[in-house]
């Protein structure tokens, strides 16, 4: 499995968020998945990748040249792609994805999250996305988009395009347990009375 996995860069977050991403990366690579990330080299994407390179796994970081520039990509990675820009980014981190994995992050991971779920929800992606929710990280944002689905903003099947897991041994499990998005999603993607 191709695994893109959205995450942080920053070092001043609780220790608690790269340990837990670094447990992923380990469980990823055990399990024969790649990873396909930001390709950055510190904070949780910095220990996603060095844990599932230390397992032995496929690491692979798309990465801005501009980012490049200021050498904030991993050295160590199977391979570094670098793109122009960041719309490049995320298209290359989601194509060809068998599962979208979201780590705690800030304003980048969640532009990233709600791009996979918007295009979840109009057929456009088809498979698992995870909330990793290290310290009760996404409660708040689920809690948020279950008022957006009793707003009436999104059909109550809309609930179903995520699953919040507590810990990284239940991130495989969700993926494996996670129903395949359906084929008619564009036909309940528009609001309904």
């Amino acid at each position: 499995m191709r695994i893109c996995v959205y995450c942080a860069s920053s070092e001043q977050t609780d220790p608690a968020y790269r340990a837990a991403a670094r447990q992923l990366g380990e469980r990823l690579a055990e399990a024969g998945c790649s990873v396909v990330y930001g390709g950055g080299s510190t904070g949780s994407m910095g220990a996603l990748a060095d844990g599932a390179l230390a397992r032995g796994g496929e690491v692979i970081g798309i990465l801005p040249r501009f980012m490049a520039d200021l050498e904030w990509g991993h050295a160590g990675l199977t391979r570094l792609e670098l793109v122009e820009d960041m719309r490049e980014r995320k298209h290359r981190l989601l194509t060809g994805s068998d599962a979208v994995i979201a780590l705690p992050g800030g304003c980048g991971t969640l532009e990233e999250l709600f791009e996979a779920i918007t295009l979840k929800r109009l057929g456009l992606y088809f498979n698992p996305i995870i909330l990793l929710d290290t310290l009760g990280f996404y409660a708040p944002l689920e809690a948020f988009l279950k008022q957006v689905i009793a707003a009436r903003f999104m059909n109550p099947e809309h609930v179903a395009m995520w699953q919040r897991v507590a810990a990284p041994e239940d991130v495989l499990p969700a993926i494996r347990a996670a129903p395949r998005w359906r084929e008619d999603a564009r036909d309940y993607a528009v609001v309904r009375g």
